[in-house]
C-alpha cells in the first residue's frame, strides 16, 4: 500500500530573490505552518509501521520526509522522478507569467492536451507514467509513504487536488 503525503506549506516570501530565483524558487522550505500541518500528519495511524519513505527531490518535499521520518522513525530514499508538474517539457526554466499561462491550459484541459495537438507542458498521463515507474520499483514493501506534491498526487491516483499534509491511499493494481 502506498500512502501519498502532499507536502506542508510552503514559505514563498523570499521568491524571486537571492538563490529563490528561476528554478531556486523550488529551493524554498516549509513554512512554520507547513512545518505543523506534517507534525500533526505524522500522528496520523496510517502512516504507523511504514517500510520506507520515499520523497521529491525538492526542498518543501524532503523536509516534510525528514519531519515524518523523525517522527516515525523511517529512513527516507530520494526519487528524482516524483518531481512536481513541469511547465516546460524541455526543463527549461520559463517566467512565472507563460507558467501560470500552462498551468491555465493544462487545468482547463484536465491535464489533457487538445485533441491532435502537443503542448510545452507535461500532461496527466506523463506525470502518472514517471510516477507508476518509481512505485513498482518500491511494489514489494508492504507500506510506503510517498511525500510529494498535489499535481502529482491527483495526476497518480485520480483523487482531487489534496491539501497540504493530506494523506491519499493508493494501490498498484487500481
Amino acid at each position: 500500500m502506498f500512502y501519498f503525503v502532499r507536502h506542508g506549506k510552503t514559505d514563498y516570501s523570499e521568491r524571486n530573490t537571492g538563490i529563490y530565483q528561476g528554478f531556486g524558487a523550488e529551493l524554498a522550505p516549509l513554512s512554520e505552518e507547513g512545518i505543523k500541518q506534517i507534525k500533526k500528519t505524522a500522528k496520523d495511524k496510517r502512516l504507523k509501521g511504514a517500510d520506507i519513505i520515499i520523497s521529491s527531490p525538492y526542498t518543501r518535499a524532503l523536509q516534510t520526509a525528514a519531519i515524518l521520518s523523525r517522527k516515525l522513525d523511517v529512513k527516507i530514499a530520494v526519487e528524482t522522478d516524483l518531481h512536481e508538474w513541469v511547465a516546460d517539457k524541455s526543463y527549461s526554466w520559463i517566467d512565472d507569467e507563460t507558467a501560470d499561462r500552462h498551468y491555465d491550459e493544462f487545468a482547463a484541459g484536465e491535464g489533457r492536451y487538445p485533441e491532435g495537438e502537443d503542448r510545452p507542458w507535461e500532461d496527466a498521463q506523463t506525470i502518472k507514467q514517471r510516477v507508476l515507474a518509481v512505485l513498482k520499483k518500491y511494489a514489494g514493501y508492504k507500506k510506503v509513504i510517498v511525500v510529494g506534491h498535489g499535481m502529482m498526487i491527483q495526476a497518480t491516483t485520480g483523487c482531487a487536488h489534496p491539501d497540504n499534509g493530506q494523506i491519499v491511499e493508493f494501490r498498484l493494481d487500481e
